[in-house]
């Protein structure tokens, strides 16, 4: 058998003797070997090897020639035999690099039993996991040493490293059977008719739990309104929903209210004192008497707020290790989606770098398996209509949020925009999209004095 060729691997440490810390990798090539051969002989045992392992998983890159050339043979219905390969490698100007005609023909001799196949691709994939893991780690040890750029964005894309990893340790696509799945299926049904709890967490609003069934884990939801129209409001709601009442982690990211803003409004809605009394210092002794109430239900609250991260690694970073920290963690809201950047780096469309954003939060939701709900500004559409009544495509940017949400949540008071009008203290919240039910519009009473939302029957 001839000697497989040299040939650079793609990987680099960028220190020490290349030569002798490539040789250090692990792989495996006899391992390698056995299971070209095998695929050689049998489609049904390239069947199985492709489903533990791509052309990339090779230490030698010629390997992953050979690999993916035997698999595009036998989809072509033709033999994978060395004969064939010879032939096709040959077309297509890769036979010299491989190493000629010899060297095919060596994969048999390398094969003791094509049974052991799989077992063999097992190796190969547990050697290439290594290897992303030695690179990772190289990586970041640079990112460390240069340290370009703010803290936080280094951290991110070191998480970003290492979640490369770990999706190329993942195995996502195995497939299940009613058999396996219906029973749970069942089990949510029957919680579900006997009142057991909702499938996710709870809103807070009776009529948006029962329409959405909560709020999903891996949901991106975006709630956009024109300004003033209550958006932080709502979402702080949702938090106070989740951890004040349910005792669950939940973050808010706030790149527009300070902390001191943050923690009034939820004085106010738990200690139905009003915000702007609380805000301009006219609070009463009976006021105080609320607070000092509210106080304790608030400070046990398990809410996390952060008014630092202003870019989408540096969201991400603190998210993720909010999410290392406590694992409960059950919300994130962001308010809002147009004030976060991409901090170094610039597009000239501000729609590609908003695009960029929302598909990154949707991939963020579904990886942490927390929902999350990000805010955002409508356009002026609404205002300029007769209809005053906000629709999906007045969000800025709205292609791209509007296809990476699973719901858009649309907030509109008609007191706004007419002072007597006859639902004065209502606020619509318009359900413009949602990917796994219906839409509709569920009205809430707006008590925007105590800096909340309530549902229509709640009087106190």
């Amino acid at each position: 058998m001839s000697v497989v060729p040299t040939q650079s691997h793609g990987t680099s440490t960028g220190t020490g003797d290349p030569a002798s810390l490539d040789r250090m990798l692990p792989r495996n090539r006899e391992a390698e070997l056995s299971v070209l051969g095998s695929m050689a002989m049998s489609k049904d045992i390239s069947a199985e090897c492709q489903d533990i392992i791509s052309d990339g998983d090779y230490y030698w890159p010629i390997h992953g020639t050979i690999h993916s050339t035997i698999l595009d043979l036998q989809a072509r219905g033709l033999p994978s035999d060395p004969i064939q390969l010879t032939e096709e490698l040959h077309n297509r100007g890769e036979l010299t690099r491989i190493g000629g005609p010899s060297y095919l023909h060596g994969l048999l001799q390398a094969v003791d039993s094509p049974a052991m196949a799989p077992h063999h691709a097992k190796i190969i994939r547990k050697h290439a996991i290594l290897r992303r893991l030695i690179e990772a780690g190289i990586k970041i040890t640079q990112l460390g040493y240069n340290a370009e750029g703010d803290v936080d964005e280094l951290v991110a894309a070191a998480a970003a490293e290492l979640a490369r990893v770990v999706e190329g340790v993942r195995v996502d696509d195995d497939f299940l059977t009613p058999e396996e799945t219906l029973e749970h299926t069942l089990d949510m049904i029957d919680d579900a008719k006997n009142g057991k709890g909702l499938s996710g967490l709870s809103t807070g609003f009776a009529d948006l739990d029962s329409l959405t069934g909560g709020l999903q884990p891996a949901q991106l939801v975006i709630v956009a309104a024109r300004p003033a129209m209550g958006k932080s409001t709502f979402a702080m709601d949702l938090v106070r929903a989740c951890s004040v009442k349910h005792d669950i982690p939940a973050a808010f990211i706030s790149l527009e209210m300070g902390i001191d803003e943050l923690n009034m409004r939820l004085l106010s809605a738990e200690a139905k004192v009003g915000l702007h009394k609380i805000r301009n210092g006219t609070v009463t002794d009976e006021d105080w008497t609320s607070m000092a109430r509210a106080v304790p239900k608030i400070s046990q609250a398990p809410i996390h707020i952060n008014e630092s991260a202003q870019t989408l690694h540096q969201i991400q970073a603190k998210i993720r290790r909010l999410k290392a920290k406590n694992p409960r963690l059950g919300l994130v809201v962001i308010d809002y989606l147009q004030l976060i950047t991409l901090g170094g780096r610039r597009t000239d469309n501000r729609q590609q770098e908003v695009a960029e954003i929302s598909r990154s939060l949707k991939l963020l939701a579904k990886e942490l398996q927390v929902p999350i709900v990000a805010l955002s500004q409508l356009n002026r559409g609404p205002e300029q209509r007769t209809d005053k009544r906000p629709v999906v495509s007045d969000l800025r940017e709205s292609g791209s949020i509007e296809q990476d949400a699973d719901i858009v949540c649309l907030l509109h008071r008609d007191d706004a925009y007419e002072k007597e009008s006859p639902r004065a203290g209502e606020v619509d919240l318009i359900i413009g999209k949602h990917r796994n039910g219906p839409t509709a519009t569920i009205t809430v009473a707006n008590q925007l004095h105590y800096s909340r939302f309530v549902d229509m029957a709640v009087t106190a």
